[in-house]
């Protein structure tokens, strides 16, 4: 597979995670404990869990940084889009706390991901 098709196919996982993750991330599960209801937000962590393996998939399928921070462009892009206001007046991500935190920290999390250095092959290890 070329360089740019499999940057485009980042482009495209990227896209998908963001669009799945404005509606996945909303979702949370009610906990009744002795001191009152915890919520759970399994949603979020669901898509962190996804965008990283999709970063570090994509930096290690393709075997360059590009690819993983393709794929965060693809996420922050959709993710943003999606959070502006529609013709119709409709949101997919909401202002409120639990959608920013989505935002922010999924932003640190993609980028770290996208940082991290390529893992070294076997050949070019050195044993002790």
């Amino acid at each position: 597979m070329s360089r740019a098709l499999g940057l485009l196919l980042a482009l495209a996982v990227g896209l998908a995670i963001g669009l799945a993750g404005a509606f996945v991330q909303a979702q949370r599960l009610l906990v009744d404990t002795t001191w009152g209801v915890v919520p759970i937000p399994w949603g979020v962590l669901l898509v962190w869990i996804a965008l990283v393996a999709a970063i570090r998939g994509g930096t290690w399928g393709l075997g360059t940084r590009w690819a993983g921070w393709t794929v965060f462009i693809g996420w922050l892009v959709s993710t943003i889009a999606l959070s502006a206001d529609s013709p119709s007046g409709d949101v997919a991500l909401s202002g409120g706390g639990r959608q920013l935190t989505y935002l922010l920290a999924g932003v640190v999390i993609a980028s770290a991901a996208a940082s991290l250095p390529l893992p070294r092959s076997g050949a070019r290890r050195r044993n002790p």
